[in-house]
């Protein structure tokens, strides 16, 4: 018996020479990302990035350890795949995850088996019983949601589910017609403004105390303002003390 040790190759290993793997069965890595369909109207186009842009601010203003998709395919099955069946959720929450890792969608088989945590679906005439019947369905089933969302356009009406075992429990709005989410730690509710040039009633979120949170832009004009309030008291004490010289 020979004392000679083998030689161990750290070289990447090719396809070819696995062939124990078949190349049939692995993921395809060219997976459609746009269906080429226009949103139902501005509110719709506007309301996915204002509710990431407000969830993003809640957490500290950066998507370090959680991610956001806003219209954004997500794929969990092969049999969707050769289905063609592309849909994904209006916008998803998915914490514990890298969220500065560059994607085009969300494949199951590429996030360590992650599937979104919360789902919010934009409701239209025609996606609406679609999305409060066949997607709560694949949600509660394949997706096993923690929490799922509906509104309809101008936040007329507001649908929320909890998940509890193998039941989606709907949730209760408050006085306010506001929903919570235990997940996100937010309320959700509307909100009367302008947002990408449209004076529209959206969906925002609100911090626990009920109190707005502020987008980025919010948050610097807030700042602007309250110094200019200050440098005007400031300016309104120093003429007083002048005229009292």
């Amino acid at each position: 018996m020979s004392d000679a040790t083998a030689e161990v190759s750290n070289d990447p290993v090719s396809i070819d020479e696995m062939p124990w793997v078949d190349p049939a069965t692995l993921p395809p890595s060219d997976l459609p990302y746009d269906d080429g369909e226009p949103m139902e109207s501005p509110w719709h186009v506007g309301s996915g990035p204002l509710l990431k842009a407000g969830y993003i601010a809640a957490r500290g203003g950066q998507m370090l350890d959680f991610y956001v998709g806003v219209n954004m395919f997500v794929y969990y099955s092969w049999n969707q795949v050769r289905n063609q069946e592309y849909k994904g959720p209006d916008v998803y929450f998915i914490k514990g995850v890298d969220g500065q890792k560059p994607r085009l969608y969300w494949a199951i088989w590429d996030e360590d088996g992650r599937y979104p945590d919360v789902v919010i679906e934009l409701l239209s005439p025609t996606t609406e019983q679609q999305d409060l019947t066949t997607k709560l369905e694949i949600y509660r089933q394949k997706f096993h949601l923690i929490e799922y969302f509906c509104i309809a356009p101008q936040c007329e009406r507001m649908f929320g589910w909890k998940g509890a075992g193998e039941l989606m429990q709907p949730l209760q709005r408050d006085d306010r017609g506001w929903l919570w989410s235990e997940y996100l730690g937010l309320w959700i509710g509307p909100w009367r403004g302008f947002h990408q040039g449209e004076d529209q009633i959206w969906p925002r979120f609100y911090h626990a105390d009920g109190s707005l949170v502020l987008l980025e832009a919010e948050s610097e004009k807030q700042r602007a303002d309250q110094l200019a309030a200050r440098v005007a008291a400031l300016e309104a004490e120093l003429a007083a003390l002048r005229g009292s010289a």
